[in-house]
This record gives structure tokens, sequence and C-alpha cells, in this order.
């Protein structure tokens, strides 16, 4: 017998506005403004966000980490051999949502994904901690494994590989990944489900257009 539950709950949002002359016509510089409101106020995983790949056989989401920004893009790290980093190999459209439910807010932000250089892939490395570099090296990340301990004898196989260095150096199978944004959307939760929602749209000279969507 099938399981079926409606889901019922109600809730209007109240706390925020968002309108034009306060959206400004600097996508990014709004992000950052949300972004830093969400890391002010203690928000959980603030640099949390969905990111949605197409270049596999199906489409496909995962939570990964923001780990820096300006405006060239938005990055994250991870293993070049993982099913994130392959689906965008086959096909660089890419599209991230980040959703701060207690500030009622929501980015979604679509764009193309490309490698960061080598030089920042290193950079950034050289900045985690010990144990997770050694983690980058233990894990064929997305591959079937027989059960956890097999896991954890590879980490500790890596560990004993460089006991006594003092650097772990960068695996080449693990780099960064920017994603350059061609639109990005701004949510904000308003009552009687009227909500704000702007839309900056990217030209090729660099500028950016805006308009309002109906909720």
């Amino acid at each position: 017998m099938g399981t079926h539950r409606e889901v019922r709950q109600r809730i209007d949002y109240t706390k925020e506005t968002l309108l034009e002359e306060r959206a400004g016509s600097d996508p990014l510089a709004l992000f950052a403004e949300w972004l830093k409101n969400a890391e002010d106020d203690g928000l959980p995983e603030p640099h949390a966000m969905v990111l949605a790949t197409v270049g596999s056989y199906s489409l496909s989401t995962r939570v990964v980490l923001l780990r820096s920004f300006d405006m060239n893009g938005l990055v994250f790290y991870t293993n070049y051999n993982s099913r994130k980093a392959m689906d965008i190999e086959r096909d660089p459209r890419t599209a991230l949502t980040f959703f701060w439910p207690d500030h009622e807010r929501q980015v979604r932000i679509e764009g193309r994904a490309e490698r960061t250089t080598a030089q920042e892939s290193d950079a950034y490395f050289r900045e985690r901690p010990r144990e997770s570099r050694i983690g980058a090296w233990s894990s064929d990340q997305s591959r079937v494994v027989e059960g956890r301990a097999e896991l954890d004898a590879r980490f500790a196989r890596w560990t004993e590989r460089f006991a006594g260095e003092e650097d772990v150096p960068r695996p080449l199978h693990w780099g960064g990944i920017r994603v350059r944004p061609v639109r990005i959307e701004f949510w904000q939760g308003r009552a009687n489900r009227m909500h704000d929602r702007i839309v900056f749209e990217h030209f090729d000279d660099g500028s950016w257009s805006r308009a309002r969507l109906q909720p």
C-alpha cells in the first residue's frame, strides 16, 4: 500500500520588502548584502547552495558550499571525477539556489561553469585542515564502495602515506569550479503570497538589466 500525506502548512511572510530602489543595479552587491545578513544573524549554513547540473542522463541536484565570489562568479570546490564535475564537463549550464528561510529570502542563479585556475585551487587547498586534504586523496567521489570500513581503511592508508610530511599537496583531480552568472533572481517573501521577485540578466558588455516578475 502506498503512502499518501498532504502537507497544508501555511506561513505568511511579513519580515522584509524588496523594492527596485533597494535592489539597485548590481545584483552581486545585493547578493553580498543578503549573504552578510545571513552570516551576521547566525543562520545555519548560510553558504549552502543547491547546485543543479544537466550533463548526465538526468537532471541532478545536490548541496555544496560557496567558498568565494566576486564579479567573475561564485566558486565551490570538488573532486573533478565526481558526478557534478563530470556533468559540468559535458554541459556547463548550471543553476544555484540559496534559501534563507529565517529571512524569508531566496536567490536563484543561472550560469555557466568552468574550472578555476590551478593557482586558485592550490591556494584554497592549502587553507584546508590537514585531515580534509588527506580526505581529498582518500575518496573516489561518487564511486561505489563496499562499506564504511573500506572508506576508513582508505583514509588510514593515505594518512600513513603522508605521515611525517609537512605538506599535503593538492591532487590534480580536486579543485575549484566557478559559476559565471547570466541570470540572478532575488525572492523576498511577502504577505498574501504577493512576493517580491526582482530578476537581473547579464549582457555581453558586462551590464545588467533589471525587471520585476509577478509572484
